[in-house]
């Protein structure tokens, strides 16, 4: 691996690491309803799921094994879109800006991931 993939590599841990914090405090400013309680749980466990997933991918003892890795990343950002969409921000529109902006990263996570999955084929 090159230096700039490597820093890459990396750049995209980071990048990951920090979209799992800002989920964790934007659910700490959400409303306690009994659906946000149980919303954020499954937010703050398919956010963290992407970044532990490619510390495992660039782990991988084989190109099967890094492309599921991969695959997993993709599919938990999907699912922390999906919860995104489904918190209630009630009437606070500062909050529903930030929700608009994570759901826009979970989206570009989402890209990155299947443009990797589609490269490991």
């Amino acid at each position: 691996m090159t230096k700039t993939q490597n820093s890459k590599q990396y750049d995209l841990e980071d990048r990951t690491l920090i979209f799992a914090r800002r989920i964790r405090e934007f659910v700490a400013k959400l409303g306690r309803t009994l659906a946000n309680v149980e919303d954020s749980k499954q937010l703050i466990r398919s956010s963290g799921s992407i970044g532990a997933n490619y510390i495992e991918a660039n782990e991988a003892l084989s190109k099967k094994d890094f492309a599921m890795r991969a695959k997993i990343c993709r599919k938990e950002a999907k699912e922390s879109r999906y919860w995104l969409r489904l918190v209630d921000t009630g009437a606070n529109k500062g909050l529903e800006q930030e929700r608009k902006v994570l759901e826009g990263e979970a989206n570009e996570l989402t890209h990155i991931f299947g443009s990797i999955v589609t490269k490991t084929r």
